[in-house]
């Protein structure tokens, strides 16, 4: 064996134990437990005296998939009712896959997860793309028997918030006009839920903040190269975090579960707290 083929041999040997590890690594990323993200957000709406509230915001739980197993679903939402949020709001995407057979097969795993969820204010939920193309009356049903709110196009008012439930965007089930004017009927600082953050360029001037899920952060995002691949018709533009464009704030979750490979890079799962609250400082106290 010559030099030069044993040099070949060790640098594809090496690289296939880079591989192997990266692919490791990857999947226990995948399957870990969800980073807790924190920040904070003024509404200009905010009610007079109201306090600040913490709302955890959660998307992408893909039940049935490579990476969220029943088990693992109930750990997570253990690990988001221990952060004792005042209000959970949830993105969509439910189901893992495009068959109403697998929605229906997940069904108990969602409502047996979800009523470990209690926070205070309650648990609010819209649909995902994958939840209107498997099942969405089933899903439906599975999330209220835990006692979630499921919101399609309609507002409620939660503590000192109205919450509007925008339809899923990349599947067209938004009606954002009609969620709106349900909206302002509403007492409340005023926000939206949905699952694709593509709306938000429409977004009404007088509602500041949209919640979404659907990118997954990108799921697979590799060093110098970024994401390989982000669902969404404007890009990176909203791909992750909070995005915050003059008046208007969007926060897009990484998502709990996986699409496709049950793989994850560079963009672990996570929930965000968030600590909503007015745009005026509390007055100081009188010195004594």
């Amino acid at each position: 064996m010559t030099r030069a083929l044993r040099t070949t041999l060790l640098i594809l040997l090496l690289t296939a134990i880079a591989g192997v590890g990266l692919i490791v690594h990857a999947w226990r990323e995948a399957h870990g437990p969800a980073v807790v993200r924190r920040g904070s957000i003024a509404l200009p709406d905010w009610p007079a005296g109201a306090p600040p509230i913490t709302v955890a915001l959660a998307s992408d739980i893909h039940v049935g998939g490579g990476a969220m197993s029943p088990a693992r679903l109930v750990r997570v939402m253990d690990q988001i009712a221990a952060e004792r949020p005042d209000l959970a709001l949830i993105a969509g995407d439910f189901i893992h896959g495009h068959e109403a057979q697998t929605a229906h097969a997940a069904a108990p795993a969602l409502t047996r997860a979800f009523r470990r969820l209690r926070p205070p204010l309650g648990t609010i939920a819209v649909l995902g793309n994958h939840d209107n193309d498997s099942d969405p009356a089933g899903v439906t049903a599975a999330l209220r028997r835990a006692g979630v709110t499921v919101l399609e196009n309609a507002a409620v008012r939660r503590g000192p918030l109205a919450v509007g439930g925008v339809g899923d965007d990349y599947s067209g089930h938004d009606r954002l006009a009609e969620t709106a004017r349900q909206l302002r009927a509403l007492p409340g600082a005023r926000l939206l839920l949905t699952h694709s953050p593509d709306l938000a360029p429409e977004m009404p001037a007088d509602i500041s903040l949209l919640l979404a899920g659907h990118t997954h952060c990108g799921q697979v995002v590799l060093p110098l190269v970024g994401a390989l691949w982000i669902p969404a018709r404007h890009g990176r533009r909203y791909a992750c975090g909070i995005v915050r464009e003059g008046q208007r704030t969007v926060v897009v979750g990484a998502g709990l579960g996986t699409s496709m490979l049950p793989l994850r890079l560079g963009a672990p799962p996570d929930v965000w707290l968030l600590r909503l609250h007015g745009t005026q400082r509390p007055a100081p106290r009188a010195s004594r």
